[in-house]
């Protein structure tokens, strides 16, 4: 199976992908170490909602890269973050009646929170290598 090789980007488009990690990393690090969950920060913080936004704005100049696959990473790792914080939070409110709820919630957020954190990280050091994303 051959597959034919993806135009190369404009290198500051390479940069502006590294800049979107680096805001995303930003947001997780001030959860993990403000008063905010990981999960909390990366979703509602400012770093990652600008670098959303500029996933929106550049992702046509991605189109037809290797950059691609990076632009749709970034893009479905804070929007599935958000709706599986939803899930976890429709599931552990009525929970809370009976306490498990309360377990439930911080389970729930601290997964997600680990798994913002390996998304991220996968994705630039993939992009440090030059390599795209699978689908």
């Amino acid at each position: 199976m051959s597959s034919t090789p993806l135009p190369a980007p404009d290198q500051s488009l390479v940069t502006t992908t590294h800049i979107v990690y680096a805001l995303h990393a930003v947001s997780l690090v001030v959860g993990a170490f403000g008063a905010a969950s990981i999960i909390g920060s990366f979703i509602f913080g400012w770093p990652s909602i600008i670098a959303v936004i500029i996933n929106y704005v550049k992702r046509s100049e991605a189109r037809g890269t290797w950059l691609e696959s990076h632009f749709t990473w970034q893009i479905r790792t804070f929007w599935y973050a958000l709706l599986w914080a939803a899930i976890v939070l429709l599931v552990s409110i009525p929970l809370a009646v009976i306490l498990i709820g309360i377990g439930t919630w911080i389970v729930g957020m601290f997964a997600l929170g680990i798994w913002a954190i390996y998304r991220i990280a996968r994705g630039w050091l993939a992009l440090k290598d030059g390599k795209p994303l699978p689908p």
